[in-house]
């Protein structure tokens, strides 16, 4: 069965923070250029709606220079360097978060959701020819990583725009803004915002491991988990694992390309705490699509204009008797799917798929990629190249105690069903 959802051009959140990248991808760092901003929006966002089942829905777009160019790839070789930079993100928001005594992702709190934007000046404007084999939608308009002109052209707004006060941030805004007009998309947004922000920044040139050590590129990439009340930590795995697909190279033959997450079968979470407050199959695979359509789909307004798909995402539903044979297929562009698995083991269709070439985890769980990679030799089947994901943690550098435990529940789908429950009981 197929169904039709809107294109990522007709999203429509609270707000969108723009953020020039920073001299290194530490926490130490990001807490000096970032936390100030970060302490004025995540409770401006949060205040209305405290108390309520509702969220705030934030875009934080970080200035990832040079990335959206060719001879950045293969992805694996930024891999290491930007998934620093998202853990840090996360890390310092959920520190934030604890401060200001602000709800992350659970009701009546902020959901933040967090991509690269290349503001370089070698963006699709000036590489229109040549590139026949493949579609403009698809080459140019999928994250998490967007260059700065097809972001402005998205046709995406929001109530408000937030930028650092800063000669960096000033700069930023300026661009998008300005690029925006030229697309005849002045408004995007009623309301722009400066926001304190430390001076004179240097940005730091993202770090590209030799070539050597990722040799070839991923076209079908894998990452499984329960994805129940998405909070943080899923959003780094799940965003991390959209950083580990390639594109095709220009001129290249096309490749239909695969995201594949496997999400927990229902039947196997009955055991888990507050079971009655967790989510269904369909609502987890849902919520999994939401984050991921706002970090990777930034296909503009009537994109029919390039004869592509990618006006609507193609929804299919699929239930064979075969292992792993239940899954939702979203055509997220003409030459890049998101495929949800239900599994019902630790493998999921990573042993029964021979096409995957990548697996993302995170390091808690890297045993996990060398089982599967054991089961697929006794298959014959090639490796997985594993991409490992840091875990959250906010320990390091952060007094110990109560702070410390309080960051833990935002990262803890436990915790979240657990406000639910006292948001139902009245208790909160």
């Amino acid at each position: 069965m197929l169904d039709d959802m809107a294109s990522g051009g007709d999203l429509r959140h609270e707000a969108l923070l723009l953020l020039p990248s920073t001299s290194s991808t530490s926490y130490s760092s990001l807490k000096a250029a970032y936390n100030p901003a970060l302490s004025i929006i995540l409770a401006e966002l949060s205040s209305p709606i405290k108390g309520t089942s509702s969220k705030a829905v934030l875009d934080i777009a970080i200035t990832a220079r040079g990335l959206a160019a060719p001879d950045s790839a293969p992805r694996g070789r930024s891999f290491v360097h930007l998934q620093q930079l998202l853990a840090s993100f996360y890390r310092l928001l959920g520190v934030t978060s604890v401060a200001q005594a602000v709800e992350l992702d659970g009701p009546g709190g902020v959901d933040a959701r967090v991509f690269f934007l290349d503001d370089s000046e070698n963006g699709s404007d000036n590489n229109d020819g040549g590139d026949t084999n493949r579609s403009q939608v698809s080459r140019a308009n999928l994250g998490p990583i967007i260059h700065l002109t097809d972001f402005a052209a998205s046709g995406r707004s929001w109530e408000s725009i937030f930028f650092l006060g800063t000669r960096e941030g000033d700069m930023l805004l300026n661009a998008l803004t300005t690029t925006a007009k030229k697309r005849g998309l002045s408004n995007l947004a009623p309301t722009i915002r400066r926001l304190p922000g430390v001076s004179a920044l240097q940005p730091q040139p993202t770090v590209l491991e030799p070539l050597a050590l990722h040799p070839r590129r991923h076209y079908s990439v894998a990452v499984g988990g329960t994805f129940d009340h998405l909070h943080a930590g899923h959003k780094l795995l799940l965003t991390a694992t959209a950083l580990a697909i390639d594109e095709v190279p220009p001129g290249s033959k096309p490749v239909q390309r695969t995201i594949t997450i496997g999400i927990t079968g229902d039947e196997l979470l009955v055991n888990k705490q507050y079971a009655e407050y967790l989510e269904s199959w369909d609502e987890r695979w849902q919520g999994v699509w939401g984050f991921m359509e706002s970090v990777i789909h930034f296909s503009p307004p009537l994109a029919k204009q390039y004869a592509t798909p990618a006006a609507t995402a193609k929804i299919e539903y699929v239930h064979h008797p075969a292992p792993n044979g239940k899954y939702v297929r979203v055509r997220v562009s003409s030459d890049l799917d998101i495929k949800f698995v239900q599994i019902s083991d630790p493998f999921g269709p990573t042993i029964t798929d021979e096409a995957i070439s990548a697996l993302v985890v995170s390091k808690e769980t890297r045993l996990g990629g060398q089982a599967v990679n054991d089961e697929r030799e006794k298959k014959g089947w090639s490796m997985l190249e594993v991409f490992e994901v840091d875990v959250l943690d906010a320990s390091e550098g952060e007094s110990q105690g109560e702070a410390v435990e309080n960051f833990e529940t935002k990262i803890s789908s436990t915790q979240i069903r657990r406000r639910q429950m006292n948001l139902a009981k009245g208790n909160l």
